[in-house]
């Protein structure tokens, strides 16, 4: 009577880290079309659970990327973005009172020194 070995016929790969290049250069060929996952995962030599792992990962990485994007000039703190805010107002402000002063001088007009 023979018994059959479960580990016959299957095929068992080494793990195989892919550095984040290659991890890039994975998802994007399957984002775009350019492979199927099986078809990256023997490209990269890598098991297809490896493929869906990367995927997930890197959608859900972009998607906290954009979630924390705040439209406006990049790179300003908020003190930063306050101050400029507050230098806009002053200058609106500035011209504001000058116009109001120019009205009024021609309105009433400026008595002599004399």
């Amino acid at each position: 009577m023979k018994v059959s070995d479960p580990s016959v016929g299957k095929t068992r790969r080494t793990r195989r880290h892919l550095p984040p290049s290659e991890k890039y250069e994975l998802w994007v060929s399957v984002l775009t079309g350019q492979a199927t996952q099986r078809e990256a995962a023997e490209r990269y030599k890598v098991d297809r659970s490896t493929v869906v792992s990367v995927c997930k990962t890197a959608k859900q990485g972009a998607l906290d990327a954009l979630a924390a994007a705040r439209p406006g000039r990049p790179g300003q703190s908020l003190e930063q973005a306050q101050l400029a805010e507050a230098k806009t107002e002053i200058d609106r402000l500035r011209a504001t009172v000058t116009e109001q002063a120019v009205a009024l001088h021609l309105h009433e007009g400026k008595a002599r020194w004399d």
